[in-house]
């Protein structure tokens, strides 16, 4: 039986990454949510390193972060597909849309919460 995988190159993996980073540059440049959630990693990041938080609250907070993006990127595809593939209106391509923007909302809100439980503690020992 003969093995139909195409054949690895690095070059082709590091193509891959030119696909994935020019995705980033489409939300970025087309998703205006997309900079409310690049300006609070920023100031996550930032906080982050001044309260000199614990390794195991890095991970939780990059898991909280990585969610949100993730789940974005996702929401912003569907939008384009379900565009696509339903150019004039459909409830259910309403439905698709605001099942998609749900999902964000709980990631940020999951991710919000993982933000107080780290950051509250620390900020009420500054004062």
């Amino acid at each position: 039986m003969k093995n139909h995988a195409p054949k690895w190159t690095l070059r082709d993996r590091l193509r891959s990454f030119t696909f994935a980073f020019s995705g980033l540059k489409i939300l970025l440049k087309t998703q205006h949510n997309s900079w409310i959630h690049l300006a609070l990693t920023g100031v996550v990041l930032a906080a982050g390193g001044l309260l000199h938080i614990s390794p195991i609250e890095w991970c939780l907070l990059t898991l909280a972060m990585a969610s949100v993006w993730i789940t974005e990127t996702l929401n912003t595809a569907i939008e384009f597909l379900t565009d696509l593939a339903s150019p004039e209106f459909h409830p259910i391509a309403g439905q698709v849309k605001d099942l998609a923007a749900a999902a964000v909302l709980i990631a940020a809100l999951g991710a919000a919460v993982v933000g107080v439980i780290v950051f509250l503690p620390l900020v009420l020992q500054l004062l």
